[in-house]
């Protein structure tokens, strides 16, 4: 189905494991069972192999996502497979030197760039160097959002103009009207543009939400939008009538998919971190039983260098019959602002 795109704000104008773990059902995975940022069962062999210094598994994997037009996980892979060649990256150079003009090579390394000179204080600059390895991963297949995720989040970090990020947006919807990965990079763009502008950011994830299939991962772009809010610290309250409905889109989407499932689970991590600021402890106990033994570093290495830790002792103290709130320092919460409903915290761009 090809919805409408859904237009950036006018503000901007202005300026799974090999194998499932296998439990009765209904018991919490012990400690020891929760992984954490665990790859699907195609990634994983991939990676296996690329350890091994071998790529023909993750040039197939790539191939195959983007001869079937499976963008979500085209761009999941993307991610891995640069994220891993960042610290293996013998594999990585032997698939580049051996297929140069390889699509799934181009994607890789165009990611691979961005994450390297990310951290950097003069990344805007390094990045700027990067442009034309995003242009090639482009050129090399017209028909995939990726490199344009990339692009917009390229885009970012070098401070890029509003008009050439209208422009990116443009290009990217019209390969994937609802691709969940260029409608992050777009709403991390608006907020980071524009600090404090979360009602406009709510407005931009609600349309897209709204415009997109009920099982669409853009049904969890309004919890994003949520979280920005609930861990940034300026601009107006957002009244908490639209923080709970963009948790309840989150919750409605989140039971389209099986319990225990690696797949959702960095949307379910990022939701229960929005139900514990809103104090819907029945839904985030719910929440980690969807979970189950999936942890994702997102968002909780915002708040501790030990994410699966601090993961497993908010579980600890979820699922415990101790009171609420919970205690200080396990998760980041600030004294309620004027109505009542969850403080903000400071943390980087969401």
């Amino acid at each position: 189905m090809v919805g409408t795109m859904v237009p950036l704000p006018s503000f901007i104008r202005c300026a799974r494991m090999n194998k499932r773990f296998a439990r009765p059902a209904g018991r919490t995975p012990a400690g020891d069972e929760v992984v954490l940022d665990a790859p699907d069962d195609r990634l994983s062999p991939a990676l296996v192999a690329a350890g091994r210094g071998e790529y023909d598994a993750a040039a197939g994997l790539l191939a195959a996502t983007r001869a079937t037009a499976a963008w979500e996980n085209h761009d999941r892979y993307v991610r891995h497979l640069a994220a891993f060649a960042r610290s293996r990256p013998e594999w990585f150079e032997a698939w580049r030197t051996t297929a140069p003009q390889d699509p799934g090579a181009l994607l890789v390394g165009a990611q691979l760039a961005v994450d390297r000179v990310w951290p950097s204080p003069a990344r805007a600059e390094l990045l700027r160097e990067v442009s034309p390895l995003i242009t090639a991963a482009a050129r090399a297949d017209d028909r995939d959002p990726v490199p344009w995720r990339i692009a917009l989040d390229h885009a970012r970090g070098s401070r890029a103009g509003h008009r050439y990020v209208e422009e990116l947006w443009e290009a990217a919807v019209r390969r994937a009207p609802h691709h969940h990965g260029c409608h992050v990079a777009a709403l991390r763009y608006l907020a980071a543009s524009w600090h404090g502008a979360h009602r406009e950011c709510l407005d931009f994830a609600d349309r897209a939400a709204q415009d997109a299939p009920a099982d669409s991962l853009l049904q969890a772009l309004p919890a994003r939008a949520a979280f920005g809010y609930l861990t940034d610290g300026c601009g107006p309250e957002v009244p908490r009538a639209r923080l709970d409905a963009a948790a309840d889109r989150a919750l409605a989407l989140s039971a389209h998919f099986p319990a225990g499932d690696p797949w959702p689970a960095g949307i379910r991590n990022k939701l229960l971190y929005v139900l514990i600021r809103l104090e819907r402890w029945e839904d985030a106990r719910a929440q980690l039983a969807l979970i189950g033994p999936y942890a994702t570093s997102f968002p909780w290495d915002r708040f501790s260098d030990d994410p699966l830790g601090h993961f497993l002792r908010l579980r600890e103290h979820l699922l415990s019959p101790g009171p609420f709130p919970l205690p200080a320092g396990l998760t980041p919460l600030l004294p309620a602002p004027p109505g009542g409903h969850g403080g903000h915290v400071h943390a980087g761009d969401h």
